[in-house]
């Protein structure tokens, strides 16, 4: 198992909803303020640049393709205390990759909530899927772990 990217979203007033607990929208949110920190300044080994797509090439970017969450616990504002966020790759395909993210509300504390987000990447210029190439590939790797838990959907 690779690495896994560790960060702090401060939390804000704005978060929380008319049930006093954080709106599902605003997690959506702190994951994806998460997700563009570990793309731009996950550390490396390496020549010291950091970002986990460091070595894409120009015109080639990410789209996210699908986000998948799971809530286990309520989330409360508590005034200066960050988010915690964990995030780690949990797959890799030809064009495409998966992070597996964990949002916890207070050190030590289980994971209120799960989430797994699909992205492609993207060449602008072809309008098309770019195959992921060796160095981007070998970068993806070194934050590689198993896929986060998710819940069973009904029906399936």
């Amino acid at each position: 198992m690779g690495e896994a990217f560790d960060c702090e979203i401060q939390a804000r007033l704005r978060d929380i909803n008319l049930g006093g607990h954080v709106d599902n929208v605003e997690t959506l949110r702190v994951l994806d303020e998460a997700r563009l920190l570990f793309f731009g300044h996950a550390p490396l080994p390496g020549d010291g640049r950091p970002g986990l797509l460091r070595d894409l090439p120009p015109g080639i970017t990410h789209l996210i393709g699908s986000q998948r969450i799971d809530y286990h616990a309520e989330m409360r504002f508590v005034a200066y205390q960050p988010f915690l966020v964990r995030i780690w790759v949990s797959h890799v395909g030809r064009t495409s990759f998966a992070i597996s993210s964990e949002l916890r509300v207070a050190p030590g504390h289980a994971p209120a909530v799960v989430a797994e987000t699909s992205a492609v990447f993207w060449d602008t210029a072809a309008g098309s899927a770019w195959p992921i190439s060796d160095a981007v590939r070998a970068t993806l790797a070194s934050y590689a772990g198993p896929a986060v838990p998710l819940r069973e959907r009904a029906g399936r």
